[in-house]
């Protein structure tokens, strides 16, 4: 095959696999899969796993080892079926650190929640009727849903992220294989090593002999998360670290820093990023071995490690408009939120004032109201305030830091709305019902309710058409906000990543 025949293939096969609207739970296309193997396209990992009948073992797209014959391969979806089939997942390419493939439907939302240890350490039975009720279904429509996107039932697919998530430890860390197996999900060693025996055949202690582990930093954990590149890593950085709330995060010499209180345990987490591994390392204070699997999966949402660059800039480039920005920064990603409170309330701050002046006054509010936080670093002191605290606070108190008693109101308010369970939108609500939910709220606008919404409860076509900026940015002239609205329809259905390029357009350094 030439190359250029090569070219035209894998992109028939991006082109096939890639659409916005590709039924997952359809048969994936042999020949289209097949192709993107070949060529080891890093566009496709995490979107499908290889399955190889003559060795037992199912790799990523992007696996080194020698390429199978196509008669020998089969290609699911997910680890989960994968695993089902009675395939064991591979040492070299791991599996696990895939990105993940999620789409916009409520199957894709249940397994977010799964894969994040919803059914771990309680009842199993009880765990999925709890896990119902939270999406708004029945315990058996929950199981026929996720059993026709992914053909596995709910312990099937948790039992599948708990032995992958299992097997990232012992190739990433030294820990104790009790504290490993609580870690994962599992409540106790002797079922972890069962399990983990009878599903990959060998046991877990032989998997730790045989890796290459990331290096340790002091006593830190130190773990790896992959996405798909490319990645827009310093733009990204950037916009956090203008951001951030002093003594609460910081961005330091390439590194993102914070705090952490999660479900009762406290630490702190480090990010960097390792480009020529399509990776960011992340260092966790010992303490949070525990809170892992959660921790993890807010890791992905902040950095917005999930999403598919390729399909959403090849979507945008289509408008003139966007299309040089995406050609001189590509892979720009909406910056997530560790903590969707943390980030509302971050929101209300910056309501009519300057970046930096938010910041400053977000300041305070960790400084005033935060728990002290013990770290390794000089710029990290505090722990955000928890809402039932704010919620419970004097407006007066929150007003003296230096803010308008209306706003200090709205933080209040907004803490009360946060402790009411209204920041936990339900898989399946739409984009205008939750910015519907949130302008309710006194003193939420809809620049508010659509900023929160983007970067805090991962609406992808979030678009706050109110801001100055984003009307200044899209057209010679300013927009009117019924103008700009007309004008990002194109954009659709990732008008928030649009956003992100206009802002980052009228930064002076690019």
């Amino acid at each position: 095959m030439t190359e250029n025949g090569q070219t035209r293939h894998v992109g028939d096969a991006y082109n096939g696999l890639m659409t916005p609207d590709f039924d997952y739970t359809m048969a994936l296309p042999h020949d289209h899969c097949y192709r993107a193997l070949v060529a080891r396209d890093a566009r496709f990992d995490g979107v499908f796993f290889t399955a190889v009948s003559s060795t037992g073992i199912y790799c990523r797209p992007i696996c080194p080892a020698r390429t199978p014959r196509a008669a020998a391969c089969t290609f699911f979806g997910s680890a989960a079926a994968a695993e089902q089939a009675g395939f064991r997942p591979c040492l070299r390419c791991r599996p696990e650190l895939a990105p993940y493939a999620l789409q916009q439907n409520l199957a894709y939302a249940i397994w977010q929640r799964i894969a994040a240890g919803a059914l771990n350490h309680r009842d199993e039975g009880s765990a999925i009727e709890q896990l119902a009720a939270n999406v708004g279904l029945s315990s058996r429509q929950l199981r026929r849903v996720l059993q026709q996107q992914f053909g596995v039932t709910p312990v099937e697919l948790a039992q599948t992220q708990r032995l992958l998530f299992a097997k990232k430890l012992l190739q990433e860390t030294t820990l104790p294989m009790t504290e490993l197996a609580h870690a994962a999900g599992f409540g106790s060693v002797r079922r972890f090593n069962a399990l983990f025996t009878a599903r990959y055949g060998m046991a877990p202690g032989s998997v730790r002999r045989s890796v290459d582990r990331p290096r340790r930093t002091g006593d830190a954990l130190v773990l790896r998360l992959a996405y798909r590149p490319p990645m827009a890593w310093q733009a990204l950085l950037t916009y956090l670290a203008g951001r951030a709330m002093p003594g609460l995060e910081a961005v330091d010499a390439g590194a993102y820093l914070r705090s952490v209180q999660l479900d009762g345990v406290s630490g702190w987490l480090r990010v960097v990023h390792l480009p020529q591994k399509n990776q960011l390392q992340l260092e966790v204070a010992p303490a949070l071995a525990s809170v892992l699997m959660p921790l993890l999966a807010r890791v992905r949402n902040q950095f917005d490690l999930d999403a598919n660059p390729g399909v959403i800039d090849r979507h945008l480039a289509q408008d003139p408009l966007l299309a040089a920005q995406i050609a001189r920064l590509p892979g720009l990603r909406v910056p997530g939120s560790f903590d969707d409170f943390e980030l509302a309330i971050r929101a209300v701050l910056g309501q009519q004032v300057s970046v930096a002046g938010a910041t400053t006054v977000s300041g305070r509010l960790v400084a005033r109201f935060g728990a002290v936080a013990v770290t390794p670093f000089a710029q990290i002191s505090q722990h955000f305030p928890t809402a039932e605290l704010l919620a419970a606070t004097p407006v007066e108190d929150i007003a003296a830091l230096g803010m308008p008693r209306s706003r200090a109101g709205t933080i209040r308010a907004v803490a009360q709305f946060a402790v009411r369970g209204g920041l936990a939108t339900p898989p399946g609500q739409t984009l205008a019902t939750t910015v519907s939910a949130l302008c309710a709220v006194r003193g939420i606008g809809e620049w508010t309710a659509q900023y929160i919404a983007l970067r805090a409860l991962r609406f992808p076509d979030a678009f706050p058409a109110g801001d100055l900026g984003l009307q200044k940015a899209a057209a010679p002239q300013r927009l009117s906000e019924a103008q700009l609205l007309a004008r990002a329809e194109g954009w659709a259905p990732w008008r928030g990543y649009a956003a992100l390029r206009l802002w980052q357009s009228l930064r002076s350094d690019t």
